[in-house]
């Protein structure tokens, strides 16, 4: 038996998705397609901040919300508290979507930041940049975000550093696979 499944690593600037198919037989992943969510704040003098908030809310919603209704599964690296007032925001707006997509039915099995850089890394303190590594190393046919020399794209050229989103989302995929709550739902789908 085959699921979809979806992993995500939130956040208010840069919400990275890595979409697959799980073989819960096998055991094995389908290479994931990734996608990253970088929203326009809506600019202007006259545009309040939480105007803008609010744009920002909706093209993540906008996005992210049908990507995981077509998911049996969702891995998600939850965030977690914030040092700034400003940073509160971005962690109160990733919460409410997921919020969202859980009262819509979405099965979220959640992971810590930590759980998903050991499960991709091996290395429960990898940095960005060995993350980035990780993903490129087991998965080095997909789709990463990459720059062109002219900077208006991610066709060619380097992996951008905004992959390090998309590497956390395959990671919450590897660590959420291995949590006790995937595994009674894994029983459930076996017994279908």
């Amino acid at each position: 038996m085959k699921i979809s499944i979806l992993g995500m690593d939130p956040s208010m600037t840069n919400w990275g998705m890595a979409s697959s198919v799980l073989d819960l037989v096998e055991g094995t992943m389908e290479d994931p397609v990734l996608a990253l969510v970088s929203p326009k704040k809506a600019e202007g003098k006259q545009v309040r901040v939480n105007s803008s908030d609010l744009h920002v809310a909706h093209q993540l919603g906008e996005l992210v919300i049908p990507m995981a209704l077509k998911a049996k599964v969702v891995f998600v690296e939850i965030p977690v508290g914030s040092q700034s007032a400003r940073a509160m925001c971005g962690y109160g707006m990733c919460l409410g979507i997921l919020g969202t997509l859980r009262q819509m039915g979405v099965q979220l099995i959640e992971v810590t930041a930590t759980e998903v850089k050991k499960a991709l890394s091996g290395d429960r303190s990898a940095s960005k940049e060995k993350m980035i590594q990780a993903g490129l190393e087991q998965y080095p046919n997909i789709n990463w975000p990459r720059q062109t020399r002219d900077g208006k794209g991610f066709s060619k050229g380097d992996v951008h550093s905004k992959a390090e989103h998309c590497a956390d989302a395959i990671g919450a995929i590897h660590a959420g696979v291995n949590t006790p709550a995937f595994q009674q739902l894994l029983k459930l789908y076996q017994k279908e």
